[in-house]
């Protein structure tokens, strides 16, 4: 059996911003706020370790009651920012999943820096939660790496003990998608389709490349062949 662990944002997906401006807002509404430039960045990582820096950044309290606050309108807010943000599904993505879930050998999965209930959001809001049973999101964890092994540990609880994981694949936008996927001891296949150019993803060493996942074949092809090496590690790029 194989498995693919997809991260959401830049990868699947595109929201436009609305994950930024809902913590934008909900900077504004549960601590009132007006978010100035910070300089934090996003991409690649936790939700946790965002909210961390921001309450570090403006002088919040860091405590679990102020945590929830922030979480709670800030997923109150997704709803609405998605919907006038106007983000897409990417290339290739839902005609890859429709795939992947129809094929019995495959078994999908999430492995995000998301809030687990901004991750759903987004998903229901694009209409591709169906595709996903399970996955390991960015809660309690501040680093990558961690919510990777919670991605295995996530997997292991759920699958069949009969059915043994031949290969497990990390597909993401970020350099740090491949490095917890190799934390985890897990082949990697980076796409070019967020804020990071190739050359920087490449960087990284992941053993696939690829400028989107459009050409769903293919990708499922490397996930199944299980031996990077006899893929192009530059894909299209």
């Amino acid at each position: 059996m194989i498995v693919a662990l997809f991260d959401i944002d830049g990868t699947l997906l595109n929201t436009g911003g609305a994950g930024q401006a809902a913590m934008e807002a909900a900077l504004a509404e549960a601590f009132g706020i007006r978010v100035r430039p910070h300089g934090i960045p996003t991409a690649g990582r936790t939700d946790r370790a965002i909210t961390e820096d921001l309450f570090g950044h403006f002088g919040i309290p860091d405590c679990p009651g102020n945590r929830r606050l922030f979480v709670d309108t800030y997923v109150r807010h997704l709803q609405r920012t998605l919907a006038e943000c106007r983000g897409a599904v990417l290339p290739g993505v839902r005609d890859l999943l429709e795939t992947l879930s129809g094929d019995g050998r495959i078994v999908i999965g999430l492995l995000t820096g998301n809030y687990s209930r901004g991750a759903w959001a987004k998903l229901r809001h694009f209409r591709l939660d169906a595709y996903f049973a399970f996955g390991a999101f960015g809660d309690e964890h501040r680093h990558r790496d961690d919510v990777a092994r919670e991605a295995r540990r996530e997997l292991a609880r759920r699958l069949d003990p009969d059915r043994s994981v031949r290969t497990v694949w990390v597909i993401g936008d970020t350099p740090a998608d491949v490095t917890c996927g190799r934390a985890i001891g897990a082949r990697t296949m980076a796409v070019a389709t967020g804020v990071f150019p190739a050359d920087v993803i490449r960087a990284a060493g992941p053993d696939v490349l690829l400028d989107d996942l459009s050409d769903h074949a293919r990708v499922v092809r490397t996930l199944l062949d299980g031996h990077p090496s006899h893929a192009p590690r530059d894909g299209c790029c």
